[in-house]
């Protein structure tokens, strides 16, 4: 056995043993993985004695320093602030929001996702513009943000490479709800973005990763305590994910019901948090001296346009066609609909928001594996959601979906009635939109 697998060995052991580890021992390890040392079979073996035994906070907070430092940091200024929502179904905030507040002088440098399982991905939906450019290198986001105060674009290589070799262990070595983890993994990407502060969107519910609200708190807490560490303002936003958000599940669907909330014409829930968020980021910038203050600026942008003729600029600057904000044609749509009819009248009491998007999944509107093509496409338009009232045949649901998929329509319809939507006699209030909001400044020091 080499030196190095024998302190591989002792760590992995350490761990075992519900020891606390020292930063020193992290770093070396997550330094080895990045450079070979480190097999994946021992960083596989550390993450599931993490998963079981956990981290407290230093070692949560060495393991998201030793990430974040495995590639480049980039720094920008104090009005610098990203947001970041733990996913869900028809979670299109970010394309409503991040304009917003730059439309406010908010700078939001923004490294997105794609969709993998259930959630949908902001990268696969802003791709269904045509010649959107989601791979800029670094010193061309850095130019974009300076240019226009805004710049979306997918996640590099250069950014976190230790969190791309440890998210694909757990994803397949059953480590991946761990709350340390989780925070190692999401806070390392976005401390190396250069922002000053973080708007953080947990979303609760079904249709969560974190189901349940002391699981969604415990996240908050976790991720506002690493950021406070770095000297990051932090806003902790905990949201309700037990429906589909705003009325479009999938990836063109949804990409043209974020530019009609831009227009001002959004379903309710969907403007409500966005607008949320973007005063929580405008608040975090010092443009404002109270979220309410932000709300109120960012509510302006939405109303004078501002907010989409920054959305205009986004497109442009990245080499996206602007023709698609007013030409809804454009969007590569599934040709053809069919409807999801309420089978009996009532209150529509629950929905299984996981499994909508799941079925979006089935339709080709998400991934099963990383390397499937998606269909921008597919996807659910829902006309009723929870607490809403229906007679026996009204619509609940439109599915938009391709000619050869008659089979797994009638599947869907089917999988609605009798799992994904209940329907009961006593009415329901809907869910409340946002559960909490804490926000957090570090302490400055003497």
């Amino acid at each position: 056995m080499s030196q190095g697998e024998q302190s591989a060995y002792a760590i992995i052991a350490k761990k075992r043993d519900k020891k606390k580890l020292t930063k020193d021992e992290i770093k070396w390890f997550i330094d080895g993985l990045v450079r070979g040392d480190v097999g994946d079979y021992q960083m596989s073996a550390l993450l599931m004695a993490i998963y079981l035994n956990g981290f407290d906070k230093d070692e949560t907070t060495a393991l998201t320093d030793a990430m974040l430092y495995s590639g480049k940091v980039l720094s920008h200024g104090p009005k610098a602030i990203d947001k970041h929502s733990t996913g869900g179904v028809g979670d299109k905030a970010s394309f409503i929001l991040a304009p917003l507040a730059a439309a406010c002088g908010v700078e939001v440098p923004m490294m997105a996702g794609r969709g993998l399982g259930h959630t949908g991905g902001t990268v696969d939906k802003i791709e269904s513009i045509k010649g959107y450019n989601v791979a800029l290198g670094l010193e061309d986001f850095s130019r974009v943000l300076k240019e226009i105060g805004l710049v979306l674009i997918g996640q590099t290589g250069e950014i976190a490479p230790a969190d791309k070799k440890i998210y694909a262990l757990r994803d397949v070595t059953a480590t991946v709800e761990s709350i340390p983890l989780i925070t190692a993994s999401i806070m390392s990407k976005k401390l190396a973005e250069g922002a000053s502060g973080i708007v953080m969107d947990i979303k609760t519910g079904n249709g969560a990763f974190m189901s349940t609200l002391p699981k969604a708190r415990a996240l908050a807490k976790s991720l506002a305590d690493t950021g406070l560490r770095f000297n990051k303002s932090m806003m902790t936003v905990v949201s309700d994910m037990s429906q589909p958000l705003g009325n479009a599940v999938g990836n063109s669907l949804e990409m043209i019901e974020s530019i009609e909330t831009l227009k001002g014409n959004g379903p309710k829930d969907l403007t409500d948090l966005s607008v949320q968020l973007a005063g929580g980021m405008i608040h975090l910038a010092g443009l404002a001296k109270t979220p309410e203050k932000g709300v109120s600026m960012a509510k302006k942008a939405l109303k004078d346009g501002s907010g989409l003729e920054k959305f205009r600029q986004l497109l442009k600057a990245q080499g996206g066609d602007p023709r698609y904000i007013d030409d809804y044609s454009l969007f590569p749509v599934a040709k053809h609909q069919t409807q999801i009819l309420a089978d009996k009248a009532g209150y529509i009491a629950s929905m299984d928001c996981k499994a909508v998007g799941m079925l979006n999944v089935l339709l080709g509107g998400g991934r099963r594996k990383s390397s499937d093509p998606i269909d921008f496409g597919v996807g659910f338009v829902f006309k009723n959601k929870i607490g809403s009232k229906v007679k026996k045949g009204d619509v609940i649901a439109t599915i938009y979906h391709n000619e050869n998929q008659s089979k797994m329509v009638d599947q869907i319809q089917e999988d609605f009635k009798k799992t994904v939507v209940k329907i009961s006699a006593t009415k329901s209030k809907g869910p409340d939109l946002i559960r909490e909001v804490k926000i957090y400044f570090p302490k400055k020091s003497k």
